[in-house]
């Protein structure tokens, strides 16, 4: 979602994106057939993805790492330890309602975890220019 947001307002040559697991349940697995039929709901192509696991080289590959949840942001920090903990925050910190994403695996509400995540992609990108990283 976030590839296709970059791409379409002309800056997704100038951002790289990978997603990481914080936990190995679902290792391997594509996502889930909600997130699938959600994202081609709103015609937005699914990449080809299998989950990974998180690991502390990660906070030199990327400037920004993002979280869903307070228990990812937690593992995350674990994960990734003091030296880059600032390049850590939840996706809607970056708009105007911070919180977790509604979790889709607890509510099945698929609408509220997308339009949560579309918000927060929204608010980041801003974010991005105004800082002039984009």
């Amino acid at each position: 979602m976030f590839r296709f947001k970059a791409d379409r307002r002309g800056v997704g040559d100038r951002v790289a994106v990978s997603s990481a697991a914080t936990h190995s349940d679902e290792l391997g697995n594509p996502p889930h057939r909600g997130t699938r039929a959600k994202l081609a709901e709103h015609g937005i192509p699914l990449v080809p993805h299998r989950a990974r696991l998180l690991c502390r080289s990660d906070g030199e590959l990327y400037d920004h790492i993002i979280g869903m949840d307070r228990e990812n942001l937690a593992a995350m920090r674990r994960i990734l330890g003091e030296k880059y903990a600032e390049k850590v925050s939840l996706l809607l910190d970056f708009t105007s309602a911070p919180r977790d994403v509604a979790d889709p695996w607890y509510t099945g509400d698929f609408d509220a975890t997308f339009d949560d995540i579309s918000r927060g992609i929204d608010g980041f990108l801003r974010f991005l220019q105004e800082r002039k990283e984009l």
